[in-house]
């Protein structure tokens, strides 16, 4: 599905008595969870280069475990301790990219620099798109954008299984055009999925539902960002090695 975090909460929350869900406090709320993983991927970053790449490691993939059970309780509905999950999937994620972005760069200098860019230059543009209304969030938009992403997802459940064994999907997951072309696929897809979550964003703040989902929707489109700037990361790596 597009994304489950904004997806499957936001569907259960009920209209608050109290203090709502605003557009400015969401966009505070993802800046902090932004910042967060950005010094944690930097401190992971500087144990790799440092040489202290099995401390590197290690946190890289406590980061990751804890980052996916944080992101699963709060897709299981837990709203109320979301300011906590939060701030577990930012560190963590952070941990995780730090380590994912080390071995990156020393396939490839300067890979990192160009992903960070193009993530955010493909957020500011969709977010563009989306305030102009040039990209509605319609029906059928949001349809077909689940129904990609939930492809692409069993396509590397299907390459994960492979490698158990040794084995790979021929093509797309190479450095050939074929898998260029399938990397840009996803981007598009990833960046698309954009649009979902600002849709979801603003129906939250419109339904008027409680201010805690704030918390609830800055997760959501950290977990679009994060998977976004893998891709990037992925697609340079490519045209690296062709």
């Amino acid at each position: 599905m597009a994304n489950p975090i904004l997806g499957n909460v936001l569907e259960k929350a009920e209209r608050a008595e109290g203090n709502v869900m605003t557009l400015s406090g969401t966009l505070t709320k993802s800046l902090i969870l932004a910042a967060s993983v950005i010094l944690s991927a930097v401190y992971v970053w500087t144990l790799a280069t440092a040489g202290y790449t099995d401390k590197a490691n290690l946190l890289g993939v406590v980061g990751g475990i804890a980052a996916f059970i944080s992101g699963l309780i709060v897709v299981l509905a837990r709203p109320k301790i979301s300011p906590i999950l939060s701030f577990v999937y930012a560190i963590g994620e952070g941990f995780c990219l730090g380590m994912i972005s080390s071995v990156f760069e020393s396939y490839a200098h300067g890979i990192v620099m160009k992903a960070v860019f193009c993530t955010l230059m493909t957020l500011g543009v969709m977010l563009a798109l989306y305030s102009m209304r040039i990209i509605r969030c319609t029906d059928k938009f949001r349809a077909t954008v689940i129904t990609a992403t939930a492809s692409i997802l069993l396509i590397y459940i299907i390459q994960l299984v492979a490698t158990l064994f040794s084995r790979s999907i021929p093509v797309i997951f190479t450095a050939s055009t074929g898998g260029i072309v399938f990397s840009l696929f996803i981007i598009a897809v990833a960046a698309s999925n954009f649009i979902i979550d600002f849709d979801s964003i603003e129906r939250g703040c419109n339904s008027m539902i409680p201010k805690i989902y704030e918390w609830v929707c800055s997760l959501g489109l950290m977990f679009t960002l994060v998977w976004l700037y893998v891709e990037f990361l992925h697609l340079f790596l490519k045209i690296q090695n062709r």
